[in-house]
């Protein structure tokens, strides 16, 4: 049906909504399975799912979102608690998925549910072990310029001559990956010179090459400096948090100078912004910005 507009628009309103959420929740259970085996370096394939204590679990436990609630957070077979975070990654990707459905057409949504989904990975990963996968990062920003060569609308590509869309769109992809990581590249080196110590990780480089791979490099500009506001804003708002609840000292030591802070999570939240609601207003700032000169 994706694949089909003419058949998507015969179908009743709530159907794409719907079907959106609902393949977001099924590929959040399965970027769940991600988040934890990538890192550790097991198998994503096999085994299937099983509880902590070895047991399989039954399909009928598995389903996204309401199996955890149906058993209020406790594995069946020994009783051992779930997880919040696997119903909250599921409905996460379900609700990214949604708004990508109602914010593009078809082709286009898909391409989106490449990179929200993966971003969503590469987000609670970098949040567990500080690090992002190449296979995520490189793997993403290959599957973004074969994408935007498939789908060149994807980067508003649309002369009507389809190998010269290709081309233009496969060269913003292109010119995405190399602008995002080298800038980001730049501002690591400069600030390492500055600090003496590493101030980013090559994983973050190479999250902003990916997400500029699907939304150029205005995209991946935005990422960089608006996920540098977000990720300041977040880390006043909890150590002003935990002020309030009267323990300085030890959300000092844990927010404060010196302490390792992923910033892939930031550049993945600005980036999605920018892909699902901002595009258009930041396109046209750098369009009047490049009018100035």
């Amino acid at each position: 049906m994706i694949a089909n507009p003419a058949g998507l628009a015969a179908a009743p309103p709530w159907f794409l909504p719907a079907l959106s959420f609902v393949t977001g929740a099924a590929i959040g259970s399965f970027l769940n399975v991600v988040i934890l085996r990538v890192p550790a370096g097991e198998s994503i394939v096999r085994p299937g799912s099983h509880c902590a204590c070895g047991r399989p679990i039954a399909w009928r436990d598995n389903i996204p979102i309401v199996s955890w609630l149906v058993l209020r957070g406790r594995a069946r077979c020994c009783g051992r608690a779930f997880s919040v975070r696997y119903p909250l990654v599921e409905a996460l990707t379900g609700l990214l998925f949604l708004f990508c459905a109602r914010a593009f057409e078809p082709p286009v949504m898909a391409c989106g549910w490449v990179l929200l989904g993966s971003l969503v990975a590469a987000t609670f990963i970098d949040l567990d072990t500080l690090e992002i996968p190449d296979a995520l990062t490189v793997g993403l920003a290959a599957a973004g310029v074969v994408l935007s060569c498939v789908v060149p609308a994807l980067h508003g590509e649309r002369s009507g001559f389809a190998a010269l869309d290709m081309l233009r769109s496969g060269a913003d992809s292109v010119e995405g990956v190399l602008i995002g990581s080298a800038i980001l590249l730049w501002i690591a080196f400069i600030g390492g010179a500055i600090l003496r110590k590493d101030a980013l990780g090559l994983g973050d480089v190479k999250l902003v090459g990916a997400i500029g791979a699907f939304t150029g490099w205005h995209g991946a500009v935005f990422a960089i400096f608006g996920g540098a506001v977000a990720g300041t804003a977040g880390l006043v708002l909890a150590m002003g948090a935990a002020r309030i609840r009267k323990k300085p000292a030890e959300g000092a030591a844990r927010l404060g100078f010196g302490v390792k802070i992923p910033f892939g999570p930031m550049l993945a939240f600005a980036g999605a912004a920018y892909f699902l609601l901002l595009h258009a207003r930041v396109d046209a700032w750098f369009a009047r910005f490049a009018d100035l000169f």
